[in-house]
C-alpha cells in the first residue's frame, strides 16, 4: 500500500484547513482497495463484476440510511 502521507511534520503556523481534508485522501485510496478486493472475491465466487459492484453499492446505501436513521 502506497499512502500518500506528508514527507515532513507540519510546523507550527502552518495549516492544514480540516482534519477531513487530511485525511481524504487516505480514505479514498483504501476505500478503492476495499472494493477492488470485494470485487475480486465475488467475481473468484462466481458473481459477475457488475453483480459484486451493485451488491457494493447496496450495502452503501444501507449504511447510508442506517447512519441517517439511529433508530433503525
Amino acid at each position: 500500500m502506497t499512502a500518500s502521507l506528508p514527507q515532513r511534520p507540519v510546523m507550527a503556523g502552518e495549516h492544514i484547513l480540516t482534519v477531513q481534508e487530511a485525511l481524504e485522501p487516505l480514505y479514498m485510496e483504501l476505500e478503492q482497495q476495499v472494493e477492488t478486493k470485494l470485487v475480486q472475491v465475488a467475481v473468484s465466487a462466481g458473481w459477475s463484476a457488475a453483480e459484486a459492484i451493485e451488491a457494493i453499492d447496496e450495502l452503501k446505501r444501507h449504511e447510508v440510511l442506517e447512519i441517517g436513521d439511529p433508530e433503525r
